[in-house]
């Protein structure tokens, strides 16, 4: 465990929190230049479709593996490498002229992201001693908000004075700057172990994550009984498993079982799927609303979602959110958060026609996610030894890949149900955003109670080797 913190932590912080917010952007960048490319490139629906789920559909596949190497191989020599890719990706992008090429060069930019966003958590753990750690996330939680609320309007404002290919463009001086940065600062660290390469885990942890999100994904407009679906359900199924059974016979795995039967650990990672769940799937109904409802233009949404990322910043970057969670504690701190965040979900499905309770509930939601997102990838990470920081940076990101496309796809269906059955657009996307509330609360009960248990086995366990 890290005892005394790097000098120029803070500009190191910084350095991966801008390498961080490039990958963001790019998870929810393309969605506005979707009529660009179609007319441009001559793209199906389908070829829109692929360009928009290779980049996240890699990136998840890889997140597991991608943290191993990153212990295995070293953490600044993975992130370097992580910025290369994205950046070639980017500008093969960029410049891309049939669809083809830009699907290829999503995918690719997807492998970057994944060693860019395993590596940035993990070198956040090592450069930190721990009563500092809890800040140095909430910071690198806020650019993860920050990342993905100004996507779009990020791309509105690039699409209005350039061609499509800009916003891929933007990312090659900022690449380049933060490999400059990362090469010049970072300082290098890996498992002292040196534990071999698990080559047959790592395929099998791919195979089985790339089906499962490829099956979510493939739901909505497939079908959930279709075909594709079901085989590539079964695929996921199938590769789990025995990704599983060969991690626990093998005296070297990528993934440690035993972290399941921590519930420091167990409770946390419960809490990230179903908290994503509720809001990757809410947010997603809350552009709806507020160009279909509400009536504003794709720029006007973006910026009237604008007060939940800057609730989210003010308070991980003063360190107000880390103060209250140090006075909390981890379990009532990821509970009060959750319950924030669903009460702000119902604020906007109850908030009419107007845009005061959308206002509202964004705000609570910022200040929710300020101070539960970070306890929780801080319960993750540090429930994990520290020669394995890579491979909790990418369990972390996984369950946050699985859990936003999981509740896309089940808070879409029940907004599709809600229409089908004759409900007008308002009703359905009021519903989907009441399940997503209940989702996010059921995450903090659960979270809650299994992260107090721990906390009291920790302390018996204290009491109990003081007396002996």
């Amino acid at each position: 465990m890290t005892t005394t913190s790097h000098p120029r932590r803070w500009l190191i912080l910084g350095v991966i929190c801008l390498a961080q917010l490039t990958v963001l952007l790019d998870n929810t960048i393309l969605n506005v230049a979707i009529p660009s490319l179609t007319r441009e490139l001559d793209a199906s629906t389908a070829d829109v479709q692929w360009m928009i789920n290779a980049y996240s559909l890699v990136q998840s596949g890889l997140l597991l593996t991608a943290g191993s190497a990153a212990d295995l191989y070293g953490r600044k020599a993975m992130l370097a490498t992580g910025l290369a890719l994205f950046g070639i990706g980017s500008a093969v992008a960029g410049f891309a002229t049939t669809s083809g090429q830009l699907i290829a060069a999503r995918a690719g930019m997807g492998v970057g992201g994944a060693l860019l966003l395993t590596t940035t958590l993990a070198v956040a753990m090592q450069i930190f001693a721990p009563e500092e750690q809890p800040r140095a996330i909430g910071i690198w939680a806020a650019v993860n908000a920050l990342g993905f609320a100004t996507g779009p309007l990020v791309g509105g404002l690039v699409l209005d004075h350039f061609r499509w290919g800009a916003i891929f463009l933007l990312n090659l001086p900022v690449a380049a700057l933060a490999l400059a940065a990362v090469l010049a600062l970072v300082p290098e660290s890996r498992n002292p172990r040196g534990d071999r390469p698990d080559l047959l885990g790592a395929l099998l942890s791919t195979i089985g994550m790339a089906a499962l999100v490829f099956a979510i994904i493939s739901g909505p407009a497939r079908g959930w009984t279709s075909a594709r679906v079901l085989v590539s359900a079964a695929v996921a199924a199938v590769a789990l498993a025995l990704f599983a059974r060969w991690q626990s016979r093998i005296p070297y795995p990528m993934l440690d079982l035993a972290f399941f039967r921590d519930r420091r650990f167990t409770g946390a990672v419960g809490g990230a799927v179903l908290v994503t769940f509720g809001m990757g799937g809410a947010l997603f109904l809350l552009t709806q609303h507020l160009q279909s409802v509400l009536g504003y233009g794709p720029l006007e949404a973006g910026l009237r979602t604008a007060p939940l990322a800057l609730t989210v910043v003010v308070l991980n970057f003063s360190g107000l959110a880390a103060k209250a969670t140090a006075r909390l504690g981890t379990p009532l701190s990821v509970l009060g958060g959750m319950v924030l965040m669903a009460g702000g979900l119902v604020s906007i499905a109850s908030g009419g026609e107007g845009y005061g309770g959308v206002a509202a509930g964004l705000m609570l939601i910022g200040v929710g996610c300020a101070v539960a997102n970070p306890a929780m990838a801080h319960a993750v990470m540090s429930a994990i030894p520290p020669e394995k920081a890579g491979v909790g940076a990418g369990i972390n990101g996984t369950l946050a890949e699985f859990g936003n496309g999981l509740g896309v796809a089940v808070l879409g269906a029940v907004l599709s149900a809600s229409l089908t059955a004759g409900e007008p657009l308002s009703d359905g996307l009021g519903a989907g955003l009441l399940v997503g509330a209940v989702a996010v609360l059921g995450g903090g009960l659960v979270a809650a109670a299994l992260l107090r248990r721990a906390d009291k086995d920790k302390t018996d366990q204290e009491k109990a080797g003081v007396l002996m």
